[in-house]
């Protein structure tokens, strides 16, 4: 009898499989020159129209918003504008690259705003890396924009950039390696613990990795309402711990501010301390494989859940860690079950914001985004090999948006308030009509079918 059951890969095919989107990259990018354009989106039916898109009819606009700068968010496509901006510091796993070895990221970074949240993003990539000029950079920017994505900046001053502009911005201000990695992560941890059935709120969490992700993430987790002191994050020195000698508060008063509600046991040791006993572990450290060892997982408690996020390379292959007891994978790449990327999180919010106005955006509202996210995959069904929402689940996008536009009243930073409704259908409309009109362009050629894996490869 023939068996129906399709075989397990082997890991060299896993391995192969992993490689090829790096492969296919370079003559991807080259073939179309880049994957961003501006296109129209107000009717032209002939040439006389530039007489009210342009001079002399919209000098009438111009002088309503001199009147009343906010009307440019009705007059403008200021609503829907966001800045990537980056100064190529610490660009995915590559590090310091500089701002135009970043410039396919933030492109990468705009084509998914607008595919998955109708948003208009243009990257921004700055030949300095002084973080007041950085601040000031968007600051000079702000009256063209409805908010500010600081993407690919080092540690720490992404935290000073962060909190500068937003304090001096009246509009949204979010790091996404650090909001929104902490939302897509909370959101997995959500379900994770869900399917193996503990309480995460009373649970022991290891954050490996002192970055930007890692930090902001556990202050979202102790936002939504886990325990400080079951948090335990290491980085490549060991276990960190209150009063370690080489964490002070003038080198880096994040890092420092994390070590003083952490850890409540006073656990030390080297990165292998940092798993024993542990219920979860969410890496964010340096790219695999190998970064994180099987004997380590081995040492983690029954039914243990392992989010290994680095990229390109995970800390340790997802196969791997099964193989040594984790109930539960995710990595952050989508070749692979569960992904937790960041992609399921700033359309979104970016998207809700944006619709009521907002003048900031919050770690409550990241909260909001996670639970809806969580909310969506528990409806529809989740197992332990599909956690989260997938990308091709456009549906949850609205929701998500919805979830951030709400709380953004709530919290009183909302121009605008519209219904629960009213925001639904907004974030719908604008969302299937930037998936039709990337469709619609390809299905007149207006953007071409790339050429075969074979060909680009030759």
């Amino acid at each position: 009898m023939v068996s129906n059951e399709k075989s397990k890969p082997t890991v060299d095919e896993l391995l192969a499989k992993a490689k090829k989107p790096a492969q296919l990259s370079p003559p991807m990018h080259r073939y179309y020159e880049g994957k961003m354009q501006v296109i129209p989106k107000c009717a032209i039916r002939s040439v006389d129209d530039f007489a009210i898109w342009y001079t002399p009819g919209v000098a009438a606009a111009c002088r309503e918003i001199q009147a009343d700068p906010d009307k440019s968010f009705e007059l403008t496509n200021r609503w829907n504008y966001v800045a990537i901006v980056t100064d190529g510091t610490r660009v995915l796993g590559l590090g310091d690259i500089g701002p135009e070895g970043a410039l396919p990221v933030m492109e990468g970074k705009a084509l998914i705003f607008k595919y998955l949240g109708g948003v208009d993003a243009f990257p921004i990539c700055l030949r300095t890396k002084d973080p007041k000029e950085i601040v000031k950079i968007c600051k000079a920017l702000e009256p063209t924009f409805g908010g500010i994505n600081l993407e690919d900046i080092e540690k720490p001053k992404c935290f000073h950039v962060l909190e500068k502009a937003r304090a001096e911005m009246n509009i949204p201000v979010w790091h996404d390696d650090q909001q929104g990695t902490a939302t897509v992560i909370l959101a997995g941890l959500m379900n994770a613990f869900k399917l193996v059935g503990k309480k995460p709120k009373e649970s022991l969490i290891t954050l490996v990795g002192s970055g930007a992700a890692n930090i902001r993430t556990a202050y979202v987790l102790m936002k939504w309402g886990v325990k400080p002191g079951n948090i335990i994050l290491a980085d490549t020195k060991g276990v960190i711990y209150k009063g370690r000698p080489d964490i002070t508060e003038q080198e880096d008063p994040w890092k420092y501010d994390v070590t003083q509600k952490t850890n409540a046991e006073g656990r030390t040791g080297g990165i292998s301390a940092a798993f024993k006993g542990v219920d979860a572990v969410v890496a964010a450290s340096k790219p695999g494989p190998g970064t994180i060892k099987k004997e380590w997982i081995k040492s983690m408690a029954s039914d243990a859940i392992v989010f290994a996020c680095a990229n390109p390379i995970p800390e340790i292959w997802p196969w791997e860690a099964e193989e040594a007891g984790a109930k539960v994978v995710a990595t952050g790449r989508s070749d692979f079950p569960n992904q937790v990327n960041n992609s399921m999180g700033f359309p979104a919010i970016f998207r809700g914001v944006l619709d009521v106005k907002a003048k900031t955006v919050t770690d409550d509202m990241c909260v909001a985004a996670a639970t809806e996210l969580a909310n969506y995959a528990q409806e529809r069904g989740m197992t332990e090999k599909d956690i989260l929402p997938h990308m091709d689940e456009w549906e949850v996008f609205p929701r998500e948006a919805v979830a951030c536009a709400l709380k953004s009243i709530e919290q009183g930073v909302a121009r605008v308030k519209p219904s629960r409704q009213e925001l639904y259908e907004r974030a719908s409309a604008i969302i299937k009509n930037a998936r039709a009109s990337t469709e619609l362009l390809m299905k007149h050629g207006l953007i071409k079918q790339p050429p075969s894996d074979e060909e680009l490869l030759k």
